[in-house]
């Protein structure tokens, strides 16, 4: 059977998350429910990361097995056929190696998260960013991620859910942006590791977020990964700011694109 690599785009508002899960909408059952509309006895998929619910992507990757030899462009433009109305569109389509995996090829994961400060409400970025209405300080939210770069044991921004064999994580970058924009200032947030633990970006931003705010010290955020202890950790931002935008391997299925 070829197997397929699709780079997925999604807003995660509707959806229980990428996983499949019994009563609940799935981005995953909606991909396999377009799939089984090209093949009625396609098998499920398997994805990169499975973001959490109301989590967005620009870059999530999945791959499937097919009975047909398909062109890699009339399976994404069919797919996305399928996929209405739900929001969730197939950027790119690539035949891979049957030895391609989407979770367990990848080398690197990278996500963004958008935290936006301005005292009048989000109107067209409303669910796509996480709003506080105070100011934050860029240069003592630099210092307190540097904190995070590294191989460290990352207890303390660990979900009491997360079923990772270890804590233990390397964070290859942590880089903040400040960017204006009317009335206010968006922060973005990009994360890059070989692999992540279950709400880790959240509950480094969310801590993040309390030194940008003048409640912790840059120092304090090296104290609680220190103490590896989740009770440690500052507030955990919410799922809505959060996007998974891309993933990477040792050869890009989809051309650098």
């Amino acid at each position: 059977m070829p197997r397929f690599a699709l780079k997925i785009e999604y807003h995660g508002a509707a959806f229980a998350g990428w996983q499949r899960q019994s009563g609940q909408l799935s981005v995953q059952e909606a991909v396999e429910t377009a799939l089984r509309r090209l093949e009625a006895d396609a098998p499920g998929i398997a994805a990169a990361g499975r973001t959490d619910a109301g989590v967005h992507a620009t870059g999530q990757v999945a791959h499937c097995d097919l009975a047909k030899d398909w062109d890699p462009f009339r399976l994404s433009e069919a797919l996305n056929w399928h996929l209405k109305p739900h929001r969730v569109a197939i950027l790119a389509a690539a035949q891979v190696d049957d030895d391609f995996h989407a979770r367990f090829s990848a080398v690197e994961r990278r996500y963004l998260f958008r935290l936006l400060s301005r005292r009048a409400p989000a109107t067209h970025e409303a669910g796509l960013v996480w709003q506080v209405l105070h100011r934050l300080d860029l240069g003592a939210m630099r210092d307190g991620a540097a904190h995070l770069v590294g191989r460290h044991d990352f207890t303390t921004f660990r979900s009491a859910m997360c079923q990772s064999t270890s804590p233990v994580k390397t964070l290859d970058e942590i880089s903040i942006e400040a960017v204006p924009v009317p009335h206010g200032t968006e922060f973005r947030f990009r994360l890059r590791a070989r692999s992540f633990l279950h709400n880790q970006v959240r509950s480094i931003v969310g801590t993040l977020e309390r030194v940008g705010a003048g409640s912790w010290s840059p120092e304090d955020v090296g104290a609680a990964l220190a103490a590896t202890n989740r009770a440690a950790c500052g507030p955990v931002a919410p799922p809505q700011g959060l996007y998974l935008t891309g993933v990477g391997y040792p050869l890009d299925p989809f051309g650098g694109k």
